[in-house]
């Protein structure tokens, strides 16, 4: 099997770019669409990764992108929203595609805990979504899917937003406190991604992505302060107080938390497998890596290493 030419959707997000850095690593060609092209300017750092206007909800633009790809990355998701649309229409249209085209390759992002009768709207899109995609594919695409915990690393949206809660109040409600994640690191996701592209051993798999720490919600938060340097109360709140502050959030601007998210949360976000040997490397832990971008000034650092980094990919000094 010849890869070549990769096509990431939803290549300029958190992990969307980290992975189009590795696959540049690696020396692949990169196609990266995006309804605006000013979220993915420093893809453009990199060498032969093209970062193209496009729809890729309308068929007839998706037909015509992944005709021209060796492999496609679907790493499209919500935490909010239409999830049937997202999370099982689209992924359908996208196998469909790798269908009619012979594409070789198929690398689907799910979720862990995805699951067609799973305990939330979130967890059953996802299930269903990989159902719609494996039934629509042919022999002639081989699909690997990946199932991370939470994602961190510099600029994500989740221990950046408990980073940015402590710098304005001086104690945090906090609704499922109790729920357990095993948070691995975007680079270690990106590595695992990329590495399986050529990985014949990896056709037909599906993968549960962790770290090597379990943390539930409350000491995730305790980690952020103590990380920060500042000294906050954390008040872990009960499941009726949970609701109750998950209805207040999903009718707010931005949505931080819903119903649906905390019915998430009621399931472990942790794995009992061991990280997959086949990728060929353990994952770094949270706790190693996050005091090294976590707050203001180290996430201005940790940017511009990131820009620097994108700079020497390039070839350029």
């Amino acid at each position: 099997m010849q890869i070549k030419k990769i096509l990431i959707l939803g290549g300029a997000g958190f992990i969307g770019s980290a992975i189009a850095e590795q696959f540049s690593k690696r020396g692949f060609e990169i196609t990266v669409p995006t309804r605006n092209r000013d979220r993915a300017k420093h893809l453009t750092l990199l060498p032969a990764c093209d970062v193209i206007v496009a729809d890729i909800f309308d068929r007839a633009t998706l037909h015509r992108l992944i005709a021209h790809a060796d492999c496609v990355v679907n790493l499209i998701g919500i935490l909010h929203g239409d999830f049937d649309r997202v999370h099982v229409q689209f992924p359908k249209m996208v196998a469909e595609l790798c269908a009619a085209n012979n594409t070789p390759r198929l690398l689907h992002m799910s979720a862990l805990n995805a699951d067609e009768n799973g305990v939330s709207d979130y967890l059953k899109s996802r299930g269903k979504g990989e159902a719609a995609v494996r039934a629509a594919l042919t022999k002639s695409t081989a699909l690997t899917v990946f199932r991370p915990s939470v994602v961190f690393g510099a600029g994500d949206a989740f221990l950046n937003l408990f980073a940015s809660m402590f710098a304005v109040f001086p104690f945090i409600p906090l609704g499922s406190p109790h729920a357990q994640f095993q948070p691995i690191w975007v680079e270690d996701v990106a590595h695992a991604v990329a590495e399986s592209a050529h990985n014949t051993g990896t056709f037909g798999q599906s993968y549960n992505l962790c770290g090597p720490e379990v943390y539930t919600l409350k000491q995730l938060l305790q980690f952020v302060a103590a990380t920060l340097g500042k000294r906050r109360l954390v008040i872990g709140l009960g499941a009726g107080l949970s609701n109750l502050q998950a209805i207040i959030f999903e009718n707010l601007p931005g949505k931080v938390i819903t119903r649906d998210n905390v019915k998430s949360m009621s399931l472990p976000n942790v794995s009992s497998a061991p990280f997959p040997a086949i990728f060929g490397f353990t994952p770094s832990a949270l706790s190693s890596v996050v005091p090294t971008y976590l707050g203001a000034a180290k996430d201005r650092i940790s940017g511009r290493a990131r820009y620097q980094n994108l700079r020497n990919c390039a070839g350029r000094e």
